[in-house]
């Protein structure tokens, strides 16, 4: 199935994006697309549509306007992934999916290796196959948790790996993995070493939207408590839409390289609190209460990233603070609280 809108001087671009329906996935395939790019996705079997942050942009691939489209698929299976690169040909890969959760990573080590670190590998090889017909470029989502127990702040792209926690060390064997590729088979193939990036598309399991989630319904009445794990964790915190638009310029520029992409500016989920809760007018320490049941075996305390080189090689910079993040993603989550109150006193 070979894109008619192949890399021809002058056509459009086609793009592969695993985890499309995941919140880097969907904000990269908005960028692309307004880019000029066919873009294809994979998503999972299930008996349940998981795509709620693509439908806006989501065309039935009968219209002759549509430019997005959509292929079952799964990191784990190597075949498949092998035949559909094949098939669609694509210029750029961007490898976005993985089990995401560092916390889950501990109850489901196995599978987050299996989709985290062999599915990236799975990726590169097809890459690679593709790589003997035609020019293919692979961007590798890496994680600032594989930086771990910290031996340098801020943290490089020189800053030396020490994870803690099966998804760290997944992501580790993928980024190494990348770099191989690049080096022994002459891959274009880069490492976005992204820091904690959020959103209003953050999934809700993940501590800065169980945050805004909450809050909201407390605002409303509609929740009571807030149960969280360790605060005094510090993390660089932006926004996802800026990180996209980096992985993206890695993929232009002329070399294949590691990028750290981060705002150089760390925060407490403390302080995340605060910014919550002071824009809905409430002290946080009246709602939260702590569970050790969300304590990690093995704790990351401080992630600070030096996004230097890619100012410099990339002309990339984030645009939006920790403070403005939370503001968009509380206001977010409030219509969501008004229409989940407007429901219930419906019912």
């Amino acid at each position: 199935m070979s894109n008619a809108a192949g890399s021809s001087a002058g056509a459009p671009k086609t793009a592969l994006i695993t985890g499309i329906t995941g919140q880097d996935g969907s904000y990269l395939a908005e960028l692309l697309l307004d880019e000029g790019y066919y873009v294809h996705g994979i998503v999972r079997r299930s008996s349940t549509f998981n795509t709620d942050r693509i439908d806006h942009i989501y065309i039935d691939p009968h219209n002759e306007d549509a430019r997005l489209f959509l292929h079952y698929g799964d990191l784990t299976d190597g075949q498949n992934l092998t035949n559909l690169v094949l098939n669609i040909e694509p210029d750029e890969i961007y490898n976005l999916g993985a089990q995401s959760h560092v916390r889950v990573s501990f109850d489901a080590p196995v599978y987050t290796v299996q989709t985290t670190a062999v599915g990236a590998l799975n990726v590169l090889e097809a890459a690679r196959q593709l790589n003997k017909k035609k020019p293919v470029r692979v961007y590798q989502a890496s994680s600032s948790e594989m930086y771990g127990d910290v031996l340098e702040t801020p943290q490089t792209e020189k800053t030396p790996f020490q994870p803690q926690s099966p998804y760290a060390c997944a992501k580790v064997y993928a980024f190494h993995q990348t770099v191989n590729y690049r080096h022994a088979y002459d891959l274009f193939a880069c490492n976005g070493i992204l820091f904690n990036h959020e959103s209003p598309r953050r999934g809700e399991t993940f501590v800065t939207r169980k945050i805004t989630r909450a809050a909201t319904r407390i605002k409303l009445g509609l929740q009571d408590k807030l149960y969280l794990g360790n605060l005094d964790a510090k993390r660089d915190w932006g926004y996802a839409k800026d990180y996209v638009r980096g992985m993206w310029l890695m993929l232009q520029h002329d070399t294949p390289d590691d990028y750290v992409l981060a705002t150089g500016e760390t925060y407490t989920i403390r302080q995340f609190l605060d910014y919550t809760f002071e824009h809905l007018e409430l002290d946080w320490k009246d709602y939260v209460e702590t569970d050790p049941r969300y304590f990690r075996p093995t704790e990351v305390d401080l992630l600070l990233g030096d996004y230097s080189k890619a100012k410099n090689v990339l002309g990339w910079e984030p645009e939006t603070s920790c403070k403005e993040l939370a503001k968009l993603m509380v206001d977010h989550d409030m219509e969501l609280a008004r229409s989940e109150m407007a429901g219930a006193n419906l019912a």
